[in-house]
C-alpha cells in the first residue's frame, strides 16, 4: 500500500474504547496531523451496532478494523497501515512496514497481542453492553 493512495480519503477506524492500551494509542493518533481524515468509532459505545455498520459483531472485537472511503475493510496490521498512511508523521513508515518480511513480523506480533488483549486492564464502565466482555 502506498501512502499516497489514502492521503486524502477519509477512513473509519473501529477501536475498543474500554481497552486502556488501545484508548491511549487512539488518543495519540487523534492529536496527530492528518487525524482529521479518520473517523474514530468506539465499538464498545452503547450506541454502536456492528451489524448496522456491515461488520461481524464477533470479529470486530477480535482485531482492529478500518474501512476506507470505498467501503473496503482492513483488519489487524493492514488496518494499522491504513491509519498510519493518514497520519503525516507516520506516512514515511508505510513503505517499510508494507514490505512482506516486515509485515509478517508485525502480523505475528499483532496475532499475539490480539490474543492477550482481552486479558489487559479495562476502563471502568457502566453504560456499554461490553463492560464485562473478555
Amino acid at each position: 500500500m502506498q501512502a499516497s493512495q489514502t492521503s486524502h480519503s477519509e477512513i473509519t477506524l473501529y477501536y475498543d474504547g474500554l481497552c486502556q492500551l488501545c484508548s491511549r494509542e487512539i488518543e495519540h493518533y487523534r492529536k496527530m496531523s492528518g487525524a482529521d481524515h479518520i473517523i474514530f468509532v468506539d465499538i464498545t459505545a452503547a450506541n454502536f451496532d456492528a451489524v448496522a455498520e456491515g461488520l461481524d459483531p464477533h470479529k470486530i472485537h477480535q482485531s482492529l478494523h478500518v474501512r476506507d472511503a470505498q467501503g473496503k475493510t482492513y483488519l489487524g496490521v493492514e488496518a494499522f497501515i491504513m491509519v498510519w498512511s493518514q497520519l503525516d508523521s507516520l506516512k514515511k513508515i508505510v513503505p517499510v512496514v508494507s514490505l512482506k518480511p516486515v509485515k509478517k513480523v508485525l502480523e505475528a506480533g499483532y496475532f499475539v497481542f490480539a490474543k492477550v488483549r482481552p486479558l489487559l486492564p479495562r476502563k471502568k464502565c457502566s453504560d456499554s453492553p461490553y463492560c464485562e466482555l473478555k
